[in-house]
C-alpha cells in the first residue's frame, strides 16, 4: 500500500451504530467449513467480486485474531485490514487500520456463518464512517455503497456452488 491514511479502530458497537450500514444475507451451498475456506483462500475477495482487484494476505498462515491484509478496490484504493475476530468456520470481523485515500474515519467487516438445512447462511456486515467532509458524499453515494457491498457478498455464491457440486461428488 503506497500511502496511508490513518483509521480510527473499530469494535462491535461501531458495528451496529455506524452511519452507515450495510448487511447482506446470502444462503449458500455447502457447509460452514467449506464456506470458510472460500473465505479465506489465497484469492478470496478477487475471484468472486469485480469491485475486489487485489488481495494480499499480510499474515503466515495459520490465520487468527491479529491476522492482516490489503484489499484493494478498483485496483486504486487500497485498505489495510486487521481481523480482531477470528472463529474458523462461524464468524470474522475485521478493522481498517488504513486506506490509501484521505477522507475515511472508521470502516469494519463483521462475516457470521450460520448452518441451515441447505448449506450455510451467510451474513455479512459492513460498517463505514467518513471525516466531516467526506460524510456528504458517503450519504449520496450510500445506494451505490449498498449495490457494491451486495455484490462483494454475493459474489461468493459463484464460487460455492462449484464446491458444493465437488463436495456432492
Amino acid at each position: 500500500m503506497r500511502t496511508r491514511f490513518p483509521l480510527t479502530p473499530t469494535d462491535d458497537t461501531f458495528l451496529t451504530t455506524a452511519a452507515h450500514r450495510y448487511v447482506h444475507v446470502v444462503d449458500l451451498p455447502g457447509t460452514p467449513q467449506a464456506v470458510w475456506q472460500l473465505l479465506i483462500a489465497d484469492d478470496a475477495l478477487a475471484s468472486w467480486s469485480v469491485a475486489v482487484t487485489e488481495v494480499e494476505w499480510m499474515s503466515p498462515r495459520p490465520f487468527r485474531a491479529g491476522t492482516t491484509r490489503v484489499v484493494t478496490l478498483g485496483g486504486f484504493v487500497s485498505l489495510l485490514e486487521r481481523f480482531y475476530r477470528w472463529e474458523p468456520g462461524s464468524r470474522m470481523t475485521f478493522t481498517v487500520d488504513a486506506a490509501s485515500i484521505p477522507g475515511l474515519k472508521h470502516f469494519a467487516e463483521d462475516i457470521q456463518l450460520e448452518p441451515i438445512s441447505t448449506g450455510t447462511r451467510l451474513t455479512w456486515t459492513f460498517a463505514l464512517e467518513g471525516t466531516p467532509a467526506l460524510r456528504p458524499l458517503l450519504t449520496a453515494a450510500s445506494p451505490l455503497q449498498r449495490y457494491v457491498t451486495q455484490t462483494i457478498a454475493r459474489g461468493i455464491a459463484r464460487r460455492a456452488q462449484p464446491a458444493s457440486a465437488e463436495a456432492r461428488r
